[in-house]
């Protein structure tokens, strides 16, 4: 099963197989999140973008990595290039981003709060949409996926614990239509 993990600190540090990008649809690596990636990770990424790009708004394309610790990047395209996010277009990029890793191998993948920078989207829906579509490809996926974790990577206390609400909420529920299964006879 995919394990769903959190944690405080910098996308590009992340020693995984893979990085999710907050990307615009043109691929182009600005500000934010894709612009720590361009110069952490070397010309190299955005050379590759630029070979991809422009992409669906909603839809994800692979680059390698460059200089950083991660093989690939997963440039997710959560709004257009100088447009804001929504929460349509987000859950569509991290789904897009998801099935790409899965499609790879990958086993550890990590991701930032995708739209809740550049894009504008509010961090209480980001956190939803994300934790939500997660698990959602988690149960889809069961034990016949070679992705292990999906792993949240949030810039500051703040993020990181809006992030653990909604994800302690998303447990809770899970664990309510468990036992409301087992009270009708049903079991897991």
């Amino acid at each position: 099963m995919i394990r769903i993990t959190l944690v405080e600190g910098d996308l590009t540090e992340q020693a995984v197989d893979a990085i999710v990008n907050a990307a615009n649809n043109d691929l182009v690596l600005g500000s934010g999140v894709a612009g720590a990636i361009a110069r952490r990770g070397g010309p190299q990424i955005a050379a590759e973008c630029a070979a991809h790009g422009p992409i669906a708004v909603g839809e994800a394309a692979v680059t390698g990595a460059g200089l950083l610790p991660a093989r690939f990047v997963i440039h997710a395209a959560g709004m257009a290039l100088g447009g804001r996010a929504t929460p349509e277009s987000v859950g569509r990029a991290l789904r897009a981003s998801l099935e790409h890793a899965a499609r790879l191998g990958i086993r550890t993948l990590a991701a930032p709060a995708i739209g809740a920078g550049v894009g504008g989207l509010a961090l209480q829906t980001c956190a939803e949409i994300s934790i939500d579509c997660a698990r959602r490809f988690a149960e889809e996926q069961g034990e016949g996926c070679a992705l292990e974790e999906i792993r949240f990577v949030l810039m500051g206390e703040p993020v990181y614990r809006l992030f653990e609400m909604v994800n302690d909420a998303a447990k809770v529920e899970a664990q309510m239509r468990r036992m409301a299964r087992r009270g009708r006879g049903q079991g897991d």
